[in-house]
């Protein structure tokens, strides 16, 4: 019973696919041989990344520090420049869909156009 009840609040590879693609105008491509998903042409996710089980979400520094220290088991600032620049990794295991959900909505805001972002609003 327990591990069904576990393995409800972790997410999977299409549950992060299938997030990520609800958000207004998101697509699907890839880049350096891993699933992405932009909006307007921007990315603002990953599958795949730096491991299989594993995503990627695009923040500001603030928030990958918020998410890092909130759920420090699933968030992480990715290695290098990238980490720096708000890349933060994602263990989806680990995850839960609301927290996912708050994570991939900043970082699609974060690329979306201005006026994009302010037609939609994250819903609780």
């Amino acid at each position: 019973m327990q591990a069904r009840f576990l393995e409800a609040l972790s997410v999977t590879v299409n549950d992060f696919r299938r997030m990520a693609l609800a958000l207004p105008e998101a697509t699907e491509s890839a880049h350096m041989d891993h699933p992405d998903f932009r909006v307007r042409g921007k990315i603002f996710a990953t599958l795949g990344y730096p491991a299989k089980g594993w995503g990627m979400v695009k923040l500001t520094a603030e928030e990958q520090h918020y998410f890092s220290q909130v759920e420090p088991k699933v968030f992480a600032p990715a290695k290098g420049a990238w980490g720096r620049r708000g890349a933060t990794s994602v263990q989806l295991k680990a995850a839960s869909k609301k927290t996912l959900s708050k994570a991939l909505y900043a970082a699609w805001r974060n690329m979306a156009p201005k006026r994009l972002a302010g037609q939609h609003q994250e819903t609780k």
